[in-house]
């Protein structure tokens, strides 16, 4: 059994904060903070990691979800980028994570006779090569018909013909808190709800942090004889903390995707279109599609960037351009924004700056690394753990994530093959067991002893039937899940897979999680509302005509604590 991420964890955790002394303090609980924890870790070293709110809170839970070299990058001769994306792509489907990271076909629309077909086709045959062992089936060329046959939705101008490839993706909220149980498994004190304030000097020696544990206010200085910062778009921040340079600057862009049901594309296959700035996906995503991205610059709040009408108006236009029935903004059943952590360069757009990843160590004590892409976070991980080495003044071994799987992963494919006999004995469809298996893998036995223990959480939830009452549990008990939001917006989806945004789920949830975390009535009738008034926040600022205006009402609603 692996490390449940509990309240009485949390507490123990919270302890070890402010009683030991750590080898490495990592700051930020995103995939690239997560992937630090656990690579160092991995290495014996003794770790601690502090998240100002959840788990995946920012960037890591609000990605495309896909796990992809970047085909695109190829255009600006980045091989050496698209080789180490696909290698981490394969490593992630065949051992670290296959019951996260499954593969996904897309098909790109060819309206340029023979040129365009040579082009990129010849990039894609490289796409499928680039990476060493293949992991995934190489792509195929398609003529009109053909292509019309697994994308009937398309209109008939759409294309002349298409090429379909295979690329992967992954639940980024649920993959990134994984890694973090993983981390604690390895010893890691994992906590969130705690911001830093401050970092602590002994001269120029950074020697650790001064932080908030938000749940309750009291103040711990955690000492650590190396802080390693991954932060993303709150790069810039660390600097200022540490009263120094800062080392690089990040810039942060903004991409919103809209969340619409399956029914309403008429497609057998992902899709990915050119726009004038970048590319639009359209992901399978369950009964869902998901659509984006957008790619703006965002100087605004950082913690809770909002979608306009302007990007849904954006993302609408761009992909009705090439469907046969138009999308209205009635079809759409969810929206989600998030920004990309980008180097800043000479570009003026930050479409044009760099997706590599930079780590800096400016002065002792102190490492930050930040840009990238998700799926490189394991390179950007161990990568920042070398450079705190020198800190760290004890010999580690070198990185060995790259064998190391992650909590439900190690024994997967026997479970997924035995699923059948798993859902009789477990007296539920079998369609429900892979839906659980494609969330937990392995540590799918754990839910299913919840419901063994209490028969009741067997049943749906409310208001979100493709979730047992289990997982809301769960997500308490073993996924370090601390608030209702936490539950319905990162360890499920309810957020933006329910047309009402999890409004009618909101009560039955938070009834199941208030006993675990040991809420009065009164703590869990003001939980509830919080997320009403947060999801009509959001509803508001999608009407907003502007940025500013978007960001303006959907800080209306502040975060609690």
């Amino acid at each position: 059994m692996s490390q449940p991420l509990s309240p009485a964890y949390r507490g123990d955790a919270l302890r070890r904060l402010a009683n030991e002394e750590f080898d490495v303090l990592v700051v930020g609980g995103g995939v690239t903070g997560a992937g630090a924890a656990l690579d160092a870790a991995s290495r014996g070293l003794s770790v601690a990691l502090v998240e100002a709110r959840d788990l995946a809170a920012g960037t890591s839970s609000r990605s495309s979800k896909l796990i992809h070299g970047g085909l695109r990058y190829l255009e600006q001769l980045d091989f050496k980028l698209v080789r180490e994306a696909l290698r981490e792509r394969g490593l992630l489907l065949r051992t670290l994570a296959p019951h996260l990271v499954r593969p996904v076909k897309f098909l790109v629309p060819l309206q340029h006779r023979v040129w365009e077909r040579g082009y990129i086709g010849a990039g894609v045959t490289l796409y499928d090569t680039l990476g060493g062992a293949r992991a995934l089936p190489r792509h195929r060329h398609l003529s009109r018909r053909r292509a019309f046959e697994v994308a009937p939705g398309l209109a008939d101008d759409a294309l002349i013909g298409a090429i379909q490839y295979y690329d992967a993706q992954v639940d980024d909220a649920r993959h990134t808190m994984m890694i973090a149980r993983t981390a604690a498994d390895q010893g890691a004190a994992v906590v969130t709800r705690t911001r830093v304030t401050s970092l602590v000097r002994d001269g120029e020696r950074v020697v650790g942090a001064r932080v908030t544990d938000r749940e309750s206010g009291a103040e711990i200085t955690v000492r650590a004889r190396v802080v390693i910062a991954a932060t993303g778009v709150w790069s810039d921040d660390i600097a200022e903390a540490a009263g120094i340079e800062k080392p690089f600057t990040v810039r942060a862009s903004k991409g919103i995707h809209l969340v619409v049901p399956r029914e309403k594309i008429d497609l057998d296959t992902g899709l990915i279109l050119r726009t004038e700035k970048s590319v639009l996906f359209v992901i399978p995503w369950g009964p869902h599609w998901i659509v984006g991205t957008t790619d703006t610059e965002w100087d605004l709040d950082r913690e809770h960037p909002a979608a306009s009408r302007a990007d849904v108006d954006y993302v609408l236009d761009h992909v009705n351009a090439v469907l046969r029935k138009p999308l209205t903004r009635d079809d759409i059943e969810g929206v989600y924004a998030g920004l990309r952590p980008l180097l800043a360069a000479k570009a003026t757009a930050t479409t044009k700056l760099s997706r590599e990843h930079a780590v800096a160590h400016p002065v002792p004590g102190l490492v930050v690394v930040a840009g990238g892409k998700y799926t490189t976070y394991r390179v950007m991980a161990a990568d920042a753990v070398d450079a705190a080495m020198s800190d760290v003044d004890r010999p580690a071994p070198p990185s060995w994530t790259d064998k190391l799987p992650i909590v439900g992963a190690r024994g997967y494919a026997e479970v997924w093959e035995g699923r059948y006999a798993l859902a009789r004995r477990a007296g539920l469809p079998v369609a429900r067991i892979e839906h659980l298996l494609g969330r937990y893998g392995t540590a799918v036995e754990e839910v299913l002893a919840l419901v063994g223990e209490r028969p009741e959480l067997g049943e749906e939830i409310p208001g979100a039937p493709d979730y047992l009452k289990a997982e809301a549990v769960y997500a308490v008990t073993h996924e370090g899940a601390l608030h209702l939001e936490d539950v319905l917006t990162r360890r499920t989806r309810i957020s933006i897979e329910q047309r009402d945004r999890g409004l009618a789920a909101a009560p039955a949830v938070a009834d199941l999680i208030a006993p675990e975390l040991g809420w009065t009535a009164e703590r869990r009738d003001r939980e509830v509302a919080h997320y009403r008034a947060r999801v009509e926040a959001e509803r508001t600022a999608q009407e907003a005509p502007d940025d500013a205006t978007a960001n303006e009402r959907r800080l209306a609603v502040p975060a609690l604590g």
